[in-house]
């Protein structure tokens, strides 16, 4: 019991110090010193709290934001910071008449006739915005909608054929465009509303398809590689409807046959015989009632009730929903990368990718279902909304390629923080090596081993890195080697100067009194370097280490930036603001290089002001001012 006792007061002492009667402290601990003086800065408080906050979001979070890194998608490019992407306006609700969503925006058209527009409405590289409806179509109201990439369509109640948005690809109007095939002129007239059957838009892309099976298409040629030979195919026959792919167009003709005018679609997956090799020759001798269209898919509904899907199966578009008995479609449509459809019995059903939950009106109930981009939207029968799911927005917005910069950001900062912690560790241990030997021992040691810090020392280092990461590039290595390779080169490459202060310190601790009173105890001199004189330059070390990390940081986000760095598609702080590296998305896309360098900013400014209130902490002449 007296053992214990002892040791709890030794331990108290050695922690907490010890007080006196009157109370005043006789033994300060370097703990409760570090303790002390640290905490009593404001501003290192502040930084440490943030840089932790800043670990938990890198290291947490990625374990609830998913990332696939090989994931592009073409019509959610440069989408600014914006959580409206499915909020349908208020006065839609209660009467949807079309909702129809092919990009970042969507258009909706209730039963009197008005239109509405939300999500991702303004293209800030031009300006245009896609809420400035055109003034007829609010004088006139419209029939029916339809929107596109980068622009829509509306026939007003009058009969007038109104397009809005981007038209340098032909879109709509009469203006000759390069590599696009023209609007028919008579279409920029006066049409009968009775005589219209269907308006569709696509990439770029856009159709009209008449009662009487008249078919005219027209837009982007390199778009939609198909729109030409499918456009003069359907001049000798009767069509029913047309829709777009992200790349090209599809008709179902009045016979029911489904036409492409080119060997386009492949295998197929049938509800009733499952996958089959070849779309065309299963489809020979039957007819098809409906068709939609996701990015790379065509769903076909046959008039037995049969569902026929072909296409790219990317995103689960093969696992078909199952059906009841007696159950078929009467309604189909597509997003990007998903189906939803109502059957006879009123059931709704929604398959294929389901990442932001546009598939979660599966079992639902209602009359007509709509898809956005990456929604769902289903209403009743008297056009009341149900339900809406999928993609709110994005809190920080999307790249170039479509890509979530949010999750970016996230993966991002746990591959720098990651590269960066341990490329400390590896020259921190190199460091502690070299510097304890060639302090403690002297002589030849001490020299060999400061000849071999300079050499090290003498190396440029930003060049030489880069270099190395040249070479990586030209051998058949993994990206998880390539990684690892880059924290080994950084840390190899950073060493010397920790060395040298290490070294310095032990210098001076080798002479004090109880490295001496060691020796004459027979201690081991290794044993005396590394366990007695060691822990008395911890803190030069943890300083040391501290600034070193917030260097590797921007070490790494620099070569990532240079391009020698961890390559893209995996994302760090660094290759995201490389990406960023133009004039045109300085200028027009700020959340592209704002978040990356606000994030990689504000983890080396904490972690610097960290340092220096470690090291003001631990020196005995500070006051801790």
């Amino acid at each position: 019991m007296y053992a214990f006792k002892r040791v709890f007061q030794w331990v108290k002492r050695a922690f907490w110090g010890e007080k006196t009667v009157l109370g005043t402290e006789t033994i300060e601990s370097p703990t409760k010193l570090l303790k002390e003086r640290f905490f009593r800065k404001k501003t290192a408080v502040g930084a440490l709290i943030i840089l932790f906050a800043l670990l938990l979001f890198v290291f947490i979070c990625p374990l609830f934001v998913q990332l696939d890194i090989n994931y592009t998608d073409p019509l959610q490019q440069n989408v600014a910071p914006v959580y409206s992407l499915r909020k349908v306006p208020r006065a839609l609700k209660k009467e949807v008449a079309a909702i129809e969503g092919f990009a970042d925006f969507t258009v909706g058209l209730s039963k009197a006739g008005n239109a509405y527009v939300w999500g991702n409405t303004k293209d800030r590289l031009s300006g245009r915005n896609m809420k400035d409806i055109p003034q007829k179509l609010q004088e006139e109201g419209g029939v029916t909608v339809a929107a596109g990439k980068d622009h829509a369509l509306v026939l007003t109640k009058n009969g007038y054929l109104l397009g809005w948005g981007d038209h340098s690809c032909g879109q709509y109007g009469t203006e000759v465009v390069l590599n696009a095939l023209p609007m028919p002129a008579f279409l920029s007239e006066k049409l009968n509303v009775e005589e219209v059957a269907q308006i569709a838009c696509g990439y770029q892309t856009s159709a009209l398809v008449t009662t009487d099976g008249k078919a005219y298409l027209w837009g982007n040629t390199n778009a939609v590689r198909n729109l030409a030979p499918l456009n003069e195919y359907l001049s000798n026959v009767q069509t029913k409807r047309i829709v777009f792919t992200n790349s090209v167009a599809a008709a179902l003709l009045s016979d029911g046959r489904v036409e492409t005018a080119q060997p386009i679609f492949q295998s197929a997956i049938s509800s009733k015989n499952g996958r089959q090799s070849s779309f065309n020759s299963y489809m020979v001798g039957k007819k098809a009632t409906i068709i939609a269209s996701n990015n790379k898919c065509l769903a076909v509904v046959l008039e037995d009730g049969e569902l026929l899907v072909t296409g790219a199966f990317e995103n689960g578009e093969d696992k078909l929903p199952r059906l009841g008995a007696g159950e078929y479609f009467t309604s189909l449509d597509g997003g990007t990368r998903h189906f939803v459809g109502v059957t006879n019995f009123g059931n709704v059903y929604a398959w294929g990718d389901n990442s932001y939950g546009q598939c979660d009106v599966n079992g639902e109930k209602g009359s007509a279902v709509y898809a956005g981009s990456l929604q769902s939207y289903v209403a009743d029968e008297k056009g009341g909304l149900v339900k809406s799911s999928g993609l709110r927005g994005y809190l920080m917005g999307t790249d170039g390629r479509g890509r979530d910069v949010f999750a970016r950001i996230v993966h991002g900062g746990k591959m720098t923080m990651t590269i960066g912690g341990v490329a400390v560790l590896v020259s921190s241990l190199i460091a502690i090596l070299v510097g304890s030997t060639a302090g403690y021992f002297g002589g030849w040691v001490d020299t060999l081993l400061m000849r071999v810090t300079e050499i090290f020392s003498s190396i440029p280092f930003l060049p030489f890195a880069m270099l190395l990461s040249q070479i990586i590039k030209n051998y058949n290595v993994s990206e998880t080697m390539r990684i690892f390779i880059i924290m080994l080169i950084l840390g190899a490459l950073s060493w010397t100067g920790l060395a040298r202060m290490i070294r310095g310190q032990v210098l001076a601790e080798r002479e004090k009194e109880f490295v001496t009173a060691a020796r004459a105890m027979g201690v081991r001199e290794g044993k005396i370097a590394f366990k007695h004189v060691l822990p008395n330059v911890v803190s030069v070390i943890l300083v040391s280490m501290t600034l070193d990390f917030a260097g590797c940081l921007l070490t790494e986000s620099s070569l990532s930036y240079l391009g020698f760095g961890v390559q893209p598609p995996r994302p760090t702080w660094g290759n995201m603001l490389s990406g960023s590296n133009s004039s045109t998305v300085i200028q027009h896309y700020w959340w592209q290089w704002l978040f990356p360098a606000l994030f990689l900013s504000l983890a080396v400014i904490c972690i610097n002001v960290i340092g220096d209130a470690l090291r003001d902490a631990l020196d005995p002449k500070s006051k801790g001012e």
